[in-house]
């Protein structure tokens, strides 16, 4: 019988049983597509994830990435987490950088004190695309909030780093906390977007220490409301900085999600304009715990 080894870690996290849950398969490229898609199911974590082999080929270890219902180019927890069981138990040793490839392209990742428990990881992601503007009225139907509720200063944008997401402003943290997504309307709205899930975000947090809430919703990636989105996040940094949100060309942010579905997270923000060009450069951050490890059979 084959046994396969598996990691489950909880991503952007500040304690065990915080954050977004991730479970690591580590050798599975003798898996077919559809058998990885049936242990995504399984798991029926947002994400889960599949190292290929153990070892290095063009600078990076080969990995994909699984929703419930479908595999998926690049997400953000999937890549630190990933990268956090590959420093601890694949590499086994201290090293400042581990890179994945993924559909999207290579992804390199850092690691900020890599040999105590209380390590940071820092994945640079794609430099943002920015696309389509969505109406106030088409997306407050979709919230199921009033459209004064969406802040009219800042625009509703289609936002990618690697996999694309509808950016909402909202003015208050109570608004944020009244969403319903209104499924017939999401899905009305999404025919004709690139992106198909929603981030809205809001300057007031749940902790003084924090600068912004943020909620993601990915229905139609079979995740009703996700607890830690690094993707989504990525895209939201990029889309602070070109809209000057914070009045400047530079980030360095402290992003609470998860908290009105009881899985409290923490997600680091850095982005600024390179100095060659107007492109965005966007880094973001979080602490991976492992929570546990055993064999699927």
């Amino acid at each position: 019988m084959t046994r396969i080894k598996y990691y489950i870690v909880d991503v952007f996290a500040e304690a065990q049983y915080t954050g977004n849950q991730l479970a690591v398969f580590t050798n599975a490229g003798g898996l077919k597509p559809e058998q990885m898609q049936a242990i995504a199911r399984e798991t029926n974590y947002s994400e889960t994830t599949f190292i290929l082999s153990e070892q290095v080929e063009l600078g990076g270890y080969n990995v994909k990435i699984f929703t419930p219902y479908q595999e998926i180019p690049f997400a953000g927890h999937p890549t630190l987490g990933t990268a956090y069981i590959l420093q601890q138990e694949i590499i086994n040793q201290s090293i400042e950088e581990v890179i994945l490839n993924l559909k999207v392209g290579q992804i390199p990742v850092k690691i900020d004190g890599s040999n105590s428990d209380n390590k940071y990881l820092w994945m640079q992601q794609k430099i943002p695309v920015f696309g389509k503007k969505l109406t106030v009225d088409a997306i407050a139907e979709v919230l199921q909030l009033q459209p004064d509720e969406i802040d009219a200063n800042y625009p509703i944008q289609e936002v990618s780093t690697g996999l694309p997401f509808i950016i909402v402003p909202l003015k208050t943290l109570e608004s944020l906390k009244r969403i319903k997504v209104n499924l017939d309307k999401c899905n009305e709205l999404i025919q004709d977007t690139e992106a198909k899930s929603i981030l809205v975000f809001c300057p007031e947090t749940y902790y003084p220490e924090n600068d912004l809430n943020v909620r993601v919703f990915c229905h139609y990636l079979g995740i009703p409301e996700d607890p830690a989105t690094g993707s989504a996040n990525g895209c939201l940094a990029g889309y602070l900085v070109e809209h000057s949100y914070f009045g400047k060309s530079e980030i360095n942010l402290r992003v609470e999600q998860g908290y009105e579905i009881n899985r409290p997270s923490l997600i680091l923000l850095k982005a600024s304009k390179t100095s060659t060009s107007e492109a965005i450069e966007v880094n973001v951050g979080g602490k991976v715990i492992m929570v546990a490890k055993g064999e699927f059979l």
